[in-house]
């Protein structure tokens, strides 16, 4: 059966297929130096049509993994033995310390559990005002670029760096937002991006990089701690119910030993919220946005879904389904979080392959997402995968928040953000594309463009 059989796709209106790099086979020198600048590159075409494969990394075995029931072993049934690699923790650590995204064993489990009500589904929807405040305001400024070129690639940066921050502290980011992109920037220019002595050297070891790391983070501690005392300037009414993340998070305790964060551990969380949440969801709508304009059909079935979801003059996110499986396709294609890599903390097999103690795991959702045996055409743009009544994929072939005890913890509060903002950006404007050159991904800490292209926007 064809691809527009299956998800009742027009004939004449066969489904986009948007640039992706070359996949090219690479002897290890080239790809050391190409991981550097690019991970996405460094794989072959073989990564995208077996199920596992073995290669040597400088006396260790690497093993890509590509099989669903495979990815269930490491990361769900013997998740405990695969850990943080030192050249993520490397690259992670100076940013966000030991949050949440790196702690390990015991300090997860405390941090996993005090964290976990800030993000259910109730308290994540006192937090959309400050979403909806934030994304309107955003439409504002646009609406003062219409018919000109824009940058909306910036846009969605500082967008969802208004949301993160109005949901952390209810304040904007107006006075301190330029102070945080800068740090973003700075580091993930230079310093997030690993060099060959990061993957060799022990954890114990300083590498050239590390130094700078540390003379980084200390910058960044005061940044955020500086945050923190403003926040707390503020002031809480203590018979008001929580108005932010920040509240939550302080008031949260461990439901097992009832400990609260320390102010250190404290700040490691917003640090991790503010940065995983901001940065990830902008990729995500820069690639939907981008997307949309390829396929302005597409653009159109979406905007025509927006009208009739508005309940008492608001939108109703539950009834924004095919604008949800938009971001969903969007995230297949262009998953925020291109790589999970983790080192064996002992014996295993995978897949019938024996795995030895520091072995590497990498689990990629870029080559999973585009598998050629788990999904039909792949490499296209086609929603209608993720709509209701579509045979949903396998739980462990799609994985934009990662699975299992370590799925991440706001991923409910990125889809109800992305989903309201794309909805609202586009029931409000169309979007073209002025920049026609292909725009690729680059995969470092998270899939960002190549490069940022120009939009124009045209009020519906």
């Amino acid at each position: 059966m064809s691809i527009a059989e299956v998800f009742d796709i027009p004939a004449a209106r066969p489904p986009l297929v948007p640039p992706s790099p070359p996949r090219r086979t690479m002897n290890l020198l080239r790809r050391i130096l190409a991981m550097r600048k690019n991970a996405i590159d460094t794989w072959g075409p073989r990564s995208y049509e077996e199920d596992i494969i073995q290669t040597r990394f400088f006396g260790r075995n690497n093993f890509i993994v590509n099989a669903p029931d495979a990815i269930r072993h490491v990361l769900v049934d013997n998740y405990e033995n695969y850990v943080r690699t030192p050249a993520a923790i490397r690259v992670l650590k100076p940013m966000l310390g030991d949050g949440l995204l790196i702690a390990e064993g015991r300090a997860w489990k405390h941090q996993r559990r005090t964290l976990a009500p800030a993000f259910t589904p109730r308290a994540v929807g006192t937090l959309v005002p400050h979403m909806i405040a934030a994304t309107d305001d955003t439409i504002v400024k646009l609406q003062a670029a219409c018919g000109g070129p824009v940058d909306l690639r910036e846009a969605m940066q500082r967008m969802t760096l208004e949301i993160a921050g109005r949901t952390m502290f209810s304040f904007g980011m107006d006075r301190h937002g330029a102070a945080l992109r800068d740090f973003v920037m700075e580091y993930g220019t230079t310093l997030a991006r690993p060099h060959v002595l990061d993957l060799l050297l022990p954890l114990n070891w300083p590498s050239p990089q590390d130094i700078s790391r540390r003379f980084f983070r200390k910058r960044w501690t005061r940044f955020v701690a500086m945050l923190m005392a403003e926040r707390r300037a503020a002031g809480k009414n203590t018979d008001a119910p929580p108005r932010d993340l920040f509240d939550l998070m302080g008031a949260a305790r461990d439901p097992e030993t009832g400990a609260a964060f320390s102010d250190e551990q404290l700040g490691d969380e917003v640090a991790t919220m503010i940065l995983a949440g901001h940065e990830t969801t902008a990729t995500a709508l820069f690639w939907a946005l981008y997307l949309l304009a390829l396929d302005p059909a597409t653009q159109e079935e979406l905007a025509s879904e927006v009208k009739g979801a508005a309940v008492n003059g608001a939108l109703d996110v539950e009834k924004l389904k095919f604008t949800r499986a938009v971001i969903d396709e969007t995230m297949r294609l262009y998953p925020p979080a291109f790589l999970i890599a983790r080192a064996a903390g002992g014996a295993d097999t995978i897949a019938g392959l024996p795995v030895r103690k520091n072995d590497i795991v990498l689990i990629a959702p870029w080559l999973l997402h585009r598998h050629e045996k788990l999904w039909q055409d792949p490499n296209a743009f086609i929603p209608a995968r993720f709509m209701p009544g579509t045979p949903p994929p396998d739980r462990f072939a799609y994985l934009p928040f990662g699975v299992g005890a370590r799925v991440c913890v706001g991923a409910h509060f990125a889809l109800v953000e992305a989903v309201l903002a794309l909805a609202k950006i586009i029931g409000t404007f169309r979007v073209e594309l002025l920049d026609k050159e292909p725009v690729l991904p680059v995969g470092v800490v998270t899939t960002q463009p190549d490069r940022s292209p120009l939009f124009r926007i045209i009020p519906r």
